[in-house]
């Protein structure tokens, strides 16, 4: 009896955990939406970047110190409890990154996501903290639901978002801890944000694909790409962070003098297609081959917004990375465009964020089961040939990534008798 009660105590936490995702991701989606059409509409206000880079900076600096560390902060929280995050991030990253997209920077939005719907779950653990007597391991599991539900609700993708929030937690090694959770969580956030609208990108399904061993030497080299690559863009905006600290001591002038270049760089190119998120420019790389140049300069604008103190994260600018330079590959590969964007759409990210599960299964829920076992080869060898240094900081390096994913194996072929035995 007293498991039954403990599984609906979970499920009621979890159902609300993921409303509070989906009706967050909803809003962001859809104001981003607005924001994204009307900046198309009246490209001049791009020149107001760095103002708005300055007063981004210049808020943060005043007033959320406490929470600028963003998702890395919320993977700290899970491996580490130490305090509630505090309420005002969910309201300091929805309006920064709205500014950041509707003024022209290159970032993306599935981070923020992530950051509002973890931040309300820990607001709701504190709420029920008497009442549920919940305890900081429960805190963790509520955290880490919220940060999968954020994720799921954000791309339409809740299979992806059940172990999104426990891979990124560790490199080498996948925690299985919040499974029940997660599920409910992620599934109902991503229910709620479909009801309300929320605009969600749809992209064709993989009609065919036939493996051969010719078709395998590709795929093996397509990932080696897409995982140098998602080395290339962390080493890029780690260093950049590196050298705003070492060289701008007052940090609401990095994001301001970041501005100011990335308004060189968008004249320079004169195309602007690398303000904001650039879904058009993804979509268009999964229909025709795109140009090599597209990527790297996606990967120095993206690197200098996020690297600088402008908000949005990088799922979206490393999608279109991926995505476009899968395309070019086409070119030289005997491989579709098509096929070749949606993996490195889902690859890029993968290895950037030694998150190679999730966008496997991404790539099946956006593209179709078709893709399944190209995804499973490029996704994880982008993240073997990623490094260990990824987007999230916070990461903890538990297995070398070789050894890792062979205990992963074994251990989700277990996953069904552990899933049903153990008590939650």
């Amino acid at each position: 009896m007293k498991i039954f009660e403990n599984h609906i105590r979970w499920a009621f936490l979890s159902s609300i955990c993921g409303v509070l995702a989906g009706i967050s991701s909803a809003i962001f989606l859809i104001l981003l939406k607005i924001i994204t059409e009307f900046r198309q509409e009246n490209m001049s206000i791009i020149w107001f970047l760095p103002v708005i880079g300055l007063a981004i900076g210049f808020v943060y600096f005043r007033y959320g110190k406490n929470v600028a560390g963003g998702n890395n902060l919320i993977i700290d929280e899970i491996h580490d409890p130490q305090k509630i995050i505090p309420v005002r991030m969910a309201p300091l990253i929805l309006i920064t990154t709205l500014l950041t997209h509707l003024f022209g920077g290159s970032a993306g939005r599935e981070g923020t996501a992530v950051q509002m719907a973890a931040s309300l779950s820990d607001q709701l653990a504190k709420f029920f903290k008497t009442s549920f007597r919940i305890t900081n391991e429960e805190r963790k599991i509520l955290l880490t639901a919220g940060a999968g539900a954020g994720f799921g609700s954000a791309i339409g993708a809740p299979i992806a978002g059940v172990f999104f929030g426990m891979e990124v937690l560790n490199v080498g090694k996948l925690k299985i801890f919040a499974l029940y959770q997660c599920i409910i969580a992620s599934f109902v956030g991503t229910f709620v944000a479909s009801y309300l609208n929320a605009p969600h990108s749809m992209y064709s399904k993989i009609t065919t694909f036939n493996l051969s061993l010719h078709n395998l030497f590709y795929l093996v080299l397509a990932g080696i790409i897409f995982g140098l690559f998602a080395r290339l863009f962390c080493s890029v905006t780690h260093k950049i962070e590196a050298m705003n600290a070492k060289f701008i001591g007052i940090p609401y002038l990095r994001p301001f003098i970041a501005g100011c270049i990335l308004l060189g760089l968008y004249h320079l190119e004169g195309s602007f297609l690398y303000a904001g998120l650039g879904l058009e420019t993804i979509a268009k790389a999964l229909d025709i081959p795109s140009n090599f140049s597209l990527p790297f300069f996606k990967l120095i604008a993206t690197s200098i917004t996020v690297g600088s103190g402008f908000k949005g994260g990088e799922f979206i600018p490393l999608v279109f990375m991926g995505t476009t330079l899968g395309s070019a590959l086409s070119v030289y590969f005997p491989l579709t465009n098509q096929l070749l964007g949606a993996l490195g759409f889902a690859a890029v990210f993968g290895a950037a964020a030694n998150a190679p599960l999730s966008c496997t299964i991404m790539a099946i829920e956006l593209f179709g089961f078709n893709i399944a076992t190209p995804a499973v080869i490029c996704c994880f060898m982008a993240y073997y040939f990623s490094g260990y240094k990824g987007i999230y900081k916070s990461q903890k390096l538990m297995r070398k990534k070789h050894i890792g994913l062979l205990e992963n194996i074994l251990w989700l072929g277990e996953l069904p008798r552990k899933f049903f035995k153990k008590k939650i």
